[in-house]
């Protein structure tokens, strides 16, 4: 979990138009709500945020919002972030207030170590079913992610969130008993399903006959 300070103005006017405005100025329009109080629309500085998320990989930052021009700052977490689907830039964010005080429950993404012996030297196949948990601690105590060993996992075993250890002062607010990660079989290609696949390419390769009528076989043979 990593604490950083982005400075913040208040937002005066609102809607599409001088969001549009602000986005073209470096600006990401944003709002913050949360811990009982009422919501606050702010703007900041957009290559500011992104470095500091690429700083934390992105992790859980709590950031302390410190309004322009005050000695008001508040501690808040991205509960939403919005990106245009064409120039991917950020365009909205949704900040949630927390109190350094209280337990907060939040998702923590899932990180697989080592290679299962299953995979390494048994032909088999590892499936990545759950990727991240959801867990209760207090703000400085969110991990940037929940390590899981998966090094000793055969063919037929699996892992589930009960098996993650965690740190000091985290707990799991999740089913313990939902599978992380399984090995399987791999896929044995039959006998029958091999000469079938055989079959359907001799058919895809052979090429298409056009049958010509009467008139265009005799303009051939002229």
């Amino acid at each position: 979990m990593s604490d950083m300070t982005i400075e913040v103005h208040r937002r005066e006017a609102t809607g599409k138009n001088v969001n549009r405005r602000l986005r073209d100025e470096g600006l990401v329009p944003a709002v913050v709500y949360g811990a009982g109080r009422e919501t606050v629309a702010i703007q900041l500085d957009r290559k500011t945020l992104i470095e500091l998320m690429r700083a934390t990989e992105g992790h859980n930052p709590v950031f302390l919002l410190k309004l322009a021009g005050t000695d008001k700052s508040r501690h808040a977490m991205i509960r939403d972030l919005q990106v245009d689907p064409v120039s991917r830039r950020v365009i909205h964010v949704d900040f949630l207030r927390v109190l350094m005080d209280e337990k907060l429950t939040t998702a923590v993404h899932i990180e697989l170590l080592g290679e299962a012996v299953g995979v390494k030297t048994e032909g088999g196949v590892l499936d990545f079913v759950t990727r991240e948990a959801e867990v209760e601690c207090l703000p400085d105590r969110i991990p940037a992610a929940l390590e899981l060993d998966v090094s000793a996992l055969s063919i037929g075993d699996h892992l589930e969130l009960q098996h993650i250890e965690l740190p000091e002062g985290v707990s799991l607010h999740d089913d313990p008993e939902k599978v992380v990660v399984s090995i399987s079989h791999g896929r044995i290609e039959t006998e029958e399903e091999g000469e079938e696949e055989e079959m359907l390419a001799a058919e895809v390769a052979e090429p298409e006959v056009i049958a010509r009528g009467k008139g265009e076989e005799e303009d051939a043979d002229e």
